[in-house]
């Protein structure tokens, strides 16, 4: 038997440049997404959930969804970003991940726009350059 690291390529599929700066990256907090809060076409149609994807708390489980400002299930506060890229595979319920609550964010470089609610929702937290 073989134990080996397994290794799965995402170039192409995530961009850092969303990230304004190392600040914050130190203090990352690990959160559990719920996959089915998310939509292939529009959060992972490459088969993986960006980095700098905007994300809110869900009341309910705890868990995190992609940021909605119509949601009426926590969603609809910003809490923060997914700092690197998950992959997503069929039949999947949750995922593990980080998320980014203070620092720096370039907004055009972000996968999915944040509007001015979700920006009021981490101001002081997070700067948008």
């Amino acid at each position: 038997m073989t134990i080996q690291v397994k290794t799965t390529e995402i170039a192409g599929v995530d961009d850092p440049s969303w990230l304004g700066s190392a600040h914050g990256l130190d203090s990352t907090e690990p959160v559990t997404l719920l996959i089915s809060a998310f939509t292939a076409g529009t959060h992972y149609p490459k088969g993986f959930l960006p980095g700098g994807l905007p994300l809110g708390k869900i009341t309910a489980s705890g868990k995190y969804g992609p940021y909605d400002d119509t949601a009426a299930d926590g969603r609809q506060t910003l809490v923060g970003f997914l700092v690197g890229p998950r992959q997503v595979t069929a039949g999947q319920v949750n995922a593990g991940g980080a998320i980014l609550t203070h620092g720096k964010v370039r907004e055009a470089r972000l996968p999915i726009a944040v509007d001015s609610a979700g920006k009021t929702d981490v101001a002081g937290r997070i700067r948008f350059i």
